[in-house]
């Protein structure tokens, strides 16, 4: 609750079928769309909870341009399942997402997007499936 009694409320995100998300649009779009999930991702974990700092852009950023220094792709990726960790708890659910198993998964056929999408429905899951931008009830 916020100190005048009013429920901390969040957006939702999209629910998103993994398989599409790893594999089909991905190559379809030359790679594009990763890109685009990508951001919508990071972008969703600070319309979810307004307490997870991130810029969405910076993390897109990150993830090509950062290539070129070889770290910061990883960390990248490895703070994007922090954040869904994190928005498994502002939904009151026990977190299951691992930052290390994300990362450990880039290594194995980009499968780190896949997981990180199946962490998320789960979220989408427990609030019954929601219109993406739907106000949600958070937990503390």
């Amino acid at each position: 609750m916020h100190p005048g009694g009013s429920p901390v409320t969040g957006r939702a995100g999209k629910y998103r079928n993994i398989f599409l998300v790893w594999l089909v649009w991905p190559l379809i779009t030359l790679g594009i769309y990763h890109l685009v999930w990508y951001y919508k991702v990071n972008r969703e974990s600070r319309d979810l909870d307004r307490r997870i700092e991130v810029d969405p852009v910076v993390s897109v950023l990150a993830v090509t341009l950062g290539a070129l220094l070889i770290v910061p792709p990883f960390v990248s990726v490895y703070k994007t399942g922090a954040r869904i960790a994190r928005m498994q708890q502002s939904a009151g659910m026990q977190p299951t997402c691992s930052p290390l198993i994300g990362l450990l998964l880039t290594f194995a056929l980009s499968l780190h997007s896949l997981y990180y999408q199946h962490e998320l429905n789960q979220i989408w899951e427990r609030y019954g499936y929601p219109a993406e931008g739907q106000e949600v009830p958070l937990a503390g």
